[in-house]
């Protein structure tokens, strides 16, 4: 199959707003355009059902059951019980609850293992667990690819370590990790795995059963939704790790790592997410599956688009001798987010392609640790453009068309 752009397209408002016009939008990696479905839902929450969920008064009611429906319908795309959904403020929010959380189960002498390739929201509050005792050994990715090596992970893995975290793929170097074998090589160790999915998300609701992390993290506000957080943690490590909830959420599994009220309207919006996944499923395809497996088949209509597209634009920039691409050249394997260095600062190639009409980003993207394993000083920073599917051709000829006049 190959994805109607014309559909998906009118699925944005964005693209019908006489304020973007004559602008193509490449910094989608920062967070993405909002689909109807969301936006629709978000409206009426605040117009119809701005009150205290879950009382037995309909409008209560009613909120409290699109929140229960947004975490049922998202776990069914990615193949998780409910209970072990939730969602948080940000994913750097739940990243950081979930480290307080093991600080407390982790004893002094236990050892984790992060990797200098993440983004620092899941690096960051992983090391801290250092100033308690715990061990923090960083899988490094190659100095001159950006490639996280399995032989790498292997090196520094043993028994002591009970944790692995690591990205899906990097929001600098944008390859896309062998999760699923990853996953399985720490828990052959002992080891939970903890995967942060944000920069793959966009591109296809992943079925997190099917990789095997016992965490799963990404953000909604990427992936077409309202700004929150959303995590899937095992039910068994859920319940083992310590309570960080009020003491009476404690029996409720969803709760147990929100220690902060919930956004009542965002989370009820994000069933838009969900309601997205099917009006592009149900538009290309007629058969009766489930919503696991239409999840699946839309995943794939994303990625396949992405990567005729992506081709392209990693050629141009590959054989362009006045930059240097970071992470591979192979659309296959690589998400559309793609940086080059250059001689200028890339917020100063940002702000020539801006008036070119192609909104990008420069700079280090949190991703400090990254650019400095690669010889790349995160002051002088990179280029980053990035797309998802709703991107056309024509905007990436445009793009490319820039490209050439910038560099």
């Amino acid at each position: 199959m190959t994805l109607d752009i014309e559909f998906v397209r009118a699925q944005f408002p964005a693209f019908a707003e006489p304020a973007l016009q004559g602008q193509a939008f490449f910094e989608n990696a920062g967070g993405s355009y909002t689909c109807r479905p969301v936006i629709d839902r978000l409206t009426r929450f605040y117009h119809q059902r701005k009150v205290q969920p879950y009382s037995p008064y309909e409008a209560s009611r009613l909120g409290g059951e699109e929140m229960d429906a947004a975490r049922r319908r998202l776990a069914e795309i990615m193949g998780v019980a409910t209970e072990e959904l939730s969602f948080g403020p940000s994913t750097t929010q739940n990243t950081y609850v979930l480290a307080q959380a093991f600080g407390q189960m982790l004893h002094a002498g236990d050892a984790i293992v992060v990797t200098n390739q993440d983004h620092e929201a899941n690096s960051g509050p992983w090391r801290r667990l250092a100033e308690r005792g715990v061990e923090v050994r960083e899988w490094q990715i190659n100095p001159d690819t950006g490639h996280l090596p399995v032989e790498g992970l292997e090196a520094v893995l043993d028994s002591r370590v009970k944790l692995v975290c690591f990205p899906h793929c990097s929001n600098v170097v944008g390859e896309i990790n062998p999760v699923a074998e990853i996953c399985a090589l720490a828990k052959s160790a002992g080891a939970y795995s903890c995967v942060d999915g944000v920069s793959y998300a966009p591109h296809g609701i992943p079925n997190v059963r099917a990789l095997g992390p016992d965490i799963y993290l990404f953000s909604s506000y990427k992936t077409y939704g309202p700004h929150q957080g959303i995590m899937t943690v095992r039910r068994e490590l859920g319940e083992r790790l310590p309570n960080q909830a009020h003491y009476f959420n404690s029996d409720c599994l969803y709760k147990r790592l929100t220690p902060a009220g919930p956004d009542h309207a965002q989370i009820a919006a994000c069933a838009g997410m969900a309601d997205y996944v099917d009006l592009v499923y149900n538009h290309h395809c007629a058969a009766k599956v489930s919503p696991q497996q239409r999840g699946e088949v839309v995943h794939d209509l994303l990625r396949n688009h992405e990567i005729a597209l992506l081709q392209p634009v990693l050629d141009y920039l590959s054989e362009k001798n006045s930059v240097r691409l970071l992470g591979p050249a192979t659309a296959e394997i690589k998400a559309p987010t793609v940086a080059v260095v250059a001689q200028e600062p890339g917020e100063m190639l940002a702000s020539e392609l801006a008036k070119r009409g192609i909104m990008a980003g420069g700079g280090d993207f949190y991703g400090v640790r990254c650019l400095e394993a690669q010889g790349v000083d995160p002051a002088h920073g990179a280029l980053r453009v990035s797309f998802v599917h709703y991107t056309s051709k024509d905007e990436v000829d445009r793009l490319l068309n820039a490209l050439e006049q910038v560099l």
